[in-house]
């Protein structure tokens, strides 16, 4: 009797292939779902941290108030000065290179010369006074108009006001050289002490709001380390809880960096407040002042750069400084 035929499973059949057992799957979770979970972590931690601002609704008012005190304080000497350097936007004039013709130099040499000096790339402006006009403006402010037209000739010369591009002492003494070999010209005149004492007066002011800068945001990161400090004291049999069932140290940071964050945000909308407010009630005064010298000089107000600038600033310094804390104390929270 012959032995039965292994008859072959319709799979066999098709392919000539036996099925392979199933590969056990593997219980990790996917790339979504730890991103969703971790969404979800930063979300938890971010509504714990509002959630207990707002309970806190004085206490944390004032820490933000403390912190805009000493962000606005550097922002609003820069924004004056700033306001100083434009109401000195008129330095080109004073910084005028006067040139001074002779005697025989008509209006149409003069004009023709002007349009010469115009054409220079370091020449912003160039203006012509004749000789009859320089005449007329000495007249109008010397008070000695009568005694001037007993003169039997005009003494005084033609006039080119050259305005430079920029005010650099060693191209405008270059400029000024230039211009004095000119053809036609006397006498080129440079008076450049007081815009020398201004420029000195702004670059002190810059040095000082840089170190009163520096000085306040240490300050800053002290204040908003002590309040995440207090919050760790008081949340300190929690956080050992956490970590005594498997807590990284990364999701017990995590609700102290929101919480420095949102103070560093509230100081900074508080900062732009009022450094807003302050500089619109100190204009008031200002312009009534400029307006006695006939002038309709304004202080600016706070550029919407420089304020969120100002925000986002601030909301770093309180993740960092919040960061510098938790960093800190985090060794002593573990748990006993």
């Amino acid at each position: 009797m012959s032995a039965p035929e292994n008859n072959p499973n319709p799979a066999e059949r098709a392919g000539g292939v036996r099925n392979k057992p199933e590969q056990p799957r593997s219980d990790e979770p996917d790339f979504k779902t730890l991103f969703h979970a971790w969404l979800e972590s930063h979300r938890a931690s971010m509504v714990d941290s509002v959630g207990r601002l707002i309970k806190q609704p004085i206490g944390s008012f004032f820490t933000c108030l403390v912190m805009a005190v000493a962000l606005s304080l550097p922002m609003g000497l820069a924004l004056l000065l700033d306001n100083v350097e434009r109401l000195g936007g008129s330095w080109q004039r004073a910084a005028q290179i006067s040139l001074f013709m002779q005697l025989d130099v008509d209006a149409q040499e003069g004009q023709a010369l002007r349009e010469q000096i115009l054409a220079m790339p370091d020449v912003s402006e160039a203006d012509w006074i004749s000789r009859e006009q320089a005449l007329e403006e000495f007249q109008q402010l010397s008070g000695l108009g009568e005694a001037l037209r007993e003169l039997p000739e005009n003494p005084l010369p033609g006039v080119i006001l050259v305005t430079p591009s920029e005010v650099d002492r060693d191209n405008l003494e270059a400029l000024r050289q230039r211009l004095a070999d000119l053809p036609g010209v006397e006498q080129a005149q440079l008076d450049l002490l007081w815009v020398e004492r201004l420029t000195a007066i702004l670059k002190l002011g810059d040095r000082f709001v840089f170190g009163l800068s520096l000085l306040l945001i240490a300050t800053l990161l002290l204040v908003i380390g002590n309040t995440i400090r207090l919050h760790i004291e008081n949340r300190r049999t929690e956080i050992e809880v956490v970590k005594l069932v498997g807590g990284t140290d990364g999701y017990v940071r995590r609700p102290f960096l929101y919480m420095g964050a949102l103070y560093g945000l509230g100081a900074g909308l508080i900062a732009w407040s009022l450094l807003a407010y302050g500089l619109g009630w100190l204009n008031e005064a200002v312009t009534g002042l400029a307006g006695l010298y006939g002038s309709d000089f304004g202080l600016a107000g706070v550029p919407v750069g420089d304020g969120l600038s100002l925000v986002l600033g601030a909301l770093l310094l309180g993740y960092i400084g919040a960061w510098l804390a938790v960093a800190r104390h985090l060794s002593e929270l573990a748990p006993r």
